[in-house]
This record gives C-alpha cells, structure tokens and sequence, in this order.
C-alpha cells in the first residue's frame, strides 16, 4: 500500500468513530495547552524579570557594605562605604559615572497627610546611572549638593498618596519635622522591591546633615562604559577598596559587588528551574493521553482483526498493516496536539489579559509541544500496530 493510501484509510477508520477519535484526542489536548501555557508563563516572567533588573540602569555595578559576622553568625552589614571611596572609584578605568547613595526611613507630612516612606540620599548622577527620569520638575544640581540644600524629588506613588489630584511642585514636604521644597516628581517606574515610586530623594549632603547623621553610603552604583570590561572593572574595584580599607591578604572583603549580569544570571535559573517544574508537572498530562491513545487503538485492533484478515489475504503485507495502525495513533496524537497548541495560547492570552500576568509564547515551545505529540502517537502506536502486523491471515478471518 502506498503512503496516500495508508493515510486514506487511517483517516476513514477515525472518522467512522468520530465520538471516540475525539475523546482519545482530549488527553493529548489538554495536556499540550499545559505545556504550552506553562511554558508561555515562565518566559513571561523571565522577561519581566530581566526588564525589571535592566531597568534599574545600563551596565551597571552596585558596591554594598559587607556583613559583619560574629562566631560564624551574622548580625548585619558593616559601616564601611564612605564619600571617598565612591570618589576614589570614579578615576578607575571602565567607568562611566559612580553615584553614592545613602538610605534611611522617614515620616513624611503634607497638610493632613502622613506617610512613612524612605528617603534616599543621592547625586546629581544618580538619576541618570539608574536609568531614572523626572516627570515633572528638575532634578538635583552639583550646587545643591555643595549648599546641603532643603529641596526633594518624590516618587510617583508618594505623590499620589499625599498631593491626590494636585501637583507637589513648589510644595513644602515636612521629612522628620523639616521643611522641603519639592522641586521633582520622578516618572514611573513600575511596582517591586525597593521601587523608586515608593521613596523621595534629596541630596546626599542634606541627607547626611540635616536628616540622619550618618557618614557610611548604604550603596555606591556604577555606570560602565562598556558590560565586556565588567569582570576587569570588578577586579580593580575590589582591589582599589581592599586597600583603602586596609584589608590583609587573609582578611575578607568587608563589602560586596553585584553586577547586572550576575542578577540577570541568577534570576534566570530561578525562572528556568520554576518553569521546568511547572512544564514537568503538566507534561504528565501529555503521558496520560498517550495512554489513552494506546488504550484505544488496541481496542480498534480487536473490532477490526476480520478486516485485517481480509486485506492480508488479498495481498496486504505486515508491513502495511503496521504502517496504518501507527499512521493513525499518530494523526491522532498529532491533531490533538496543534488543538492544543491553539488553546494553550489562547489561554496564555487571556491570563495576560485579564490576570495580569506576563506571558509571552515562545516559538520553541510549540515546536516542543508538535515535537512531543508525534513522538507519543510513535511511542504508544507502535505496541497496537504491531500487534495487529502480527496477526495470522486464517486465525483473522475465522474471528468473529
């Protein structure tokens, strides 16, 4: 029998039972939109992750205190950053700008409203080496930092949250019982951990004088000129600092670098692992229905064993026979697997839509999803077909 033959006859036979054609498809449906759906939301959030990550600057290195350690417990970060090292770390070369901050939490007071909030201390490269913009307003000058000037950038949220309906600019903030003049609102920057929206920004100076008192940076942020030097500009900056600190050979570094790259690293292999346990689950799905695929055709290969016994004694050979029973486990597995390719992006669709999750389908998932359908229809059509290849021409026709 030729190949256009074969897959004639395979389709009649499934056609003749549509009813059950469709209830054997449904396993392999359901389980490829799984897979595909799962697969849609985990690169969702990989790209949300490295969009939010990236967000926070271009090429950037970010220099924090070290934990402080005491009998191999650790009991917090160490107050070791200065204003001079961040000056210091400007000269070596790969970087682009530095920009030195310095964290703390405040009450916040505007007429009848009270919010407690956290105020960051910055430059006037701040903005620009996190990739932050102003709205509205101007941003911080070199001159206020040099007058320890009373003036504050806000971000998005706190605005809402205390000027609803109005405009801050020109406002007096009350920060700790001191008078501000809001001259900035920052542009939105998106929800997260230690999202900007949440926070207001004065200088670095006025933050150490007139707020807080403290001389230690919580964070010195650097902007490369270009992300291959990364590992060279990471080797001169911890050299440079183990230095200023006067640190031994034998001593730990009483501060950390992180990179872009290494976060972007780490939240990849959490993203992916989370993914291929999510697709794992929702691939057993996919094994369920190649049971079921079998289940059925060892049944179509008992009610059809005269009609087996026919066509090899009118010249059919075993090879023919095996070749139409694993045609049909395969069009069965692969039409359900293309419903389901269909109704797994629909799905991922409408979860972004209206769930508000970030999905996005990539390419190799469906041909992932295709790929698997066949090689289960193969895999669960083999046992069937050859059991039917191997049925004897007599014993066939004398079955009733």
């Amino acid at each position: 029998m030729l190949i256009k033959e074969t897959a004639k006859s395979a389709w009649r036979s499934l056609a003749s039972n549509r009813l059950r054609t469709l209830l054997t498809m449904l396993g392999m449906i359901i389980g490829t939109a799984a897979v595909v759906a799962v697969l849609g939301i985990g690169e969702g959030a990989r790209s949300s992750v490295e969009g939010r990550i990236r967000s926070l600057g271009a090429n950037l290195l970010m220099v924090r205190p070290g934990s402080a350690s005491a009998s191999g417990v650790r009991s917090g970060t160490v107050k070791t950053l200065t204003e001079a090292d961040a000056e210091a770390l400007k000269a070596l070369d790969g970087v682009a700008a530095v920009a030195p901050e310095r964290s703390g939490s405040a009450q916040l007071r505007y007429m009848a409203s009270n919010l407690n909030a956290s105020v960051t201390g910055i430059t006037a490269a701040y903005l620009e080496v996190r990739s932050l913009s102003v709205a509205s307003g101007v941003g911080f000058s070199e001159l206020d930092e040099q007058q320890r000037a009373r003036v504050v950038i806000v971000g998005a949220n706190v605005a809402r949250q205390l000027y609803p309906g109005g405009s801050p600019l020109g406002t007096r903030l009350q920060i700790n019982g001191s008078a501000f003049r809001v001259v900035g609102v920052l542009a939105e920057k998106g929800s997260g951990m230690g999202s900007p929206d949440d926070g207001v920004f004065v200088p670095l100076s006025t933050h150490r004088s007139v707020l807080f008192g403290q001389d230690h940076l919580s964070t010195i942020s650097l902007q490369l000129a270009s992300e291959e030097r990364s590992e060279v500009v990471i080797a001169q900056l911890e050299q440079l600092l183990r230095l200023r600190h006067r640190l031994r050979a034998d001593q730990p570094s009483d501060f950390e670098v992180r990179s872009q790259a290494e976060m972007l690293a780490t939240m990849g292999q959490i993203t992916g692992t989370f993914t291929t346990l999510l697709g794992s689950v929702a691939a057993v799905s996919l094994i369920v229905g190649g049971i079921g695929i079998m289940n059925i055709m060892l049944v179509s290969v008992r009610e059809r064993t005269r009609e087996i016994g026919v066509r090899m004694a009118v010249g059919a050979r075993r090879k023919d026979i095996l070749r139409q029973f694993l045609v049909e486990a395969v069009v069965v597995s692969l039409a359900g697997g293309v419903a389901g390719v269909g109704l797994g992006y629909g799905a991922a669709v409408l979860l972004s839509r209206f769930g508000e999750w970030a999905t996005i389908v990539p390419p190799y998932a469906v041909g992932l999803a295709l790929g698997v359908s066949i090689l289960i229809g193969i895999t669960f059509g083999v046992g069937p077909a050859r059991r039917a290849a191997r049925l004897d021409p007599v014993e066939a026709l004398r079955f009733e």
